[in-house]
C-alpha cells in the first residue's frame, strides 16, 4: 500500500541576499527571503522577508514577519508582523496584526477575526 510521503522540513528554505526569482514559490514549511521574488508565495508556515529582501506578488501563509518590502496582497491566517524597517503597499488580510513604530504601510487592512482560510472556506451568501 503506497502512503504519500510529504517530508518534514526542520530547516528553512532560504532565498538568499542577491538572488532573484520570477515565478511562483510554494511551499510546506517556512521561508525566509533576503533576495528578490517576483511572483506568489504560499507557504503552510511562516514567510519572512529579511531587511534586504524584496517581493512583488501575492502572499498566503500561516504567519508572517515583514522587514524589508512587499508590495502586493497578503493574506496571513494567523499573525502579520511589520517591523520598524519594513515597507507595505498593497492590501492586507489578517487574523492579527503588529507594526512597530517606524514601519510604512499604504493600502488597505481587514481583520474581521475570521482567519483568512476560514474566510476562504465560507461560501459566499449572497450569491
Amino acid at each position: 500500500m503506497a502512503k504519500n510521503f510529504e517530508p518534514e522540513n526542520k530547516l528553512p528554505n532560504m532565498i538568499g541576499p542577491g538572488t532573484k526569482i520570477k515565478g511562483d514559490v510554494e511551499t510546506n514549511g517556512d521561508i525566509k527571503i533576503d533576495g528578490s521574488v517576483d511572483g506568489n508565495i504560499v507557504s503552510k508556515g511562516r514567510v519572512l522577508i529579511g531587511q534586504n529582501g524584496v517581493v512583488k506578488g501575492d502572499v498566503k501563509c500561516a504567519n508572517c514577519d515583514i522587514y524589508g518590502n512587499f508590495d502586493g496582497k497578503i493574506q496571513v491566517n494567523e499573525l502579520l508582523s511589520l517591523k520598524a524597517t519594513s515597507k507595505l503597499s498593497g492590501d492586507i488580510k489578517t487574523g492579527k496584526l503588529s507594526i512597530e513604530p517606524g514601519a510604512k504601510f499604504t493600502g488597505t487592512c481587514n481583520m474581521d477575526g475570521q482567519t483568512a482560510q476560514n474566510t476562504a472556506a465560507t461560501p459566499n451568501a449572497k450569491k
